[in-house]
């Protein structure tokens, strides 16, 4: 068997929770060999918002728990990380959860971050990206990116590349973790990973 490499992407949208639940599942599915984290200075702020925790990437990622030997952590704010280049031997990307903003910017070829370069190759390469917008409820404007971001690898023949996947949202006050929605909602993006 193959193992996979995953991208996965917190950017500053509420539901940390349901991301921590995401990295525990791929840190122990067989199928994944490596995982790529990127969390966003937004992203940092709301996981230390949520899990009461400091701000710097190693506190981020120990409450996320991203401590398996599988996971590496890398700065979005450097646009220099593997994930910049269609070369990365990266099978997937799971932006999750997405900030509507963070959507805009795929959708429409914008990079400020390297969350966004990350995906905009996964998109140029025609490889799974998931993008899970924390938004509600959803405007034209938000419609509109999610069609244009999902359409940018749609190829006749070969419909296979981004799509999205809402996450239900939760008052942004309250931690998200204890009651199984974050295990329920990450198992969605989880299994798109699969897809095609």
């Amino acid at each position: 068997m193959t193992q996979q490499n995953v991208t996965v992407a917190v950017t500053g949208a509420g539901g940390t929770g349901v991301a921590k639940a995401l990295l525990a599942a791929l840190q122990q599915d067989d199928r994944i060999g490596h995982i790529e984290l990127l969390v966003s200075a937004n992203g940092r702020k709301l996981v230390a918002f949520e899990f009461q925790t400091a701000e710097d990437p190693d506190s981020v990622v120990r409450a996320l728990e991203a401590t398996s030997h599988k996971v590496r952590f890398l700065d979005p704010a450097g646009m220099s990380g593997p994930v910049t280049s269609g070369g990365c031997p990266t099978d997937a990307m799971i932006i999750l959860p997405c900030a509507a903003g963070v959507l805009g910017r795929i959708a429409h070829g914008h990079t400020e971050s390297l969350v966004e370069r990350a995906a905009d190759v996964m998109l140029k390469q025609r490889r799974k990206l998931v993008l899970s917008l924390r938004e509600a409820p959803l405007n034209l404007i938000h419609l509109r990116n999610m069609v244009a971001a999902t359409c940018a690898t749609w190829l006749p023949s070969r419909r296979r590349g981004s799509g999205t996947a809402p996450t239900p949202p939760r008052d942004a006050r309250m931690p998200e973790h204890g009651d199984g929605l974050e295990a329920r909602a990450a198992a969605r993006p989880a299994a798109a990973t699969w897809w095609g």
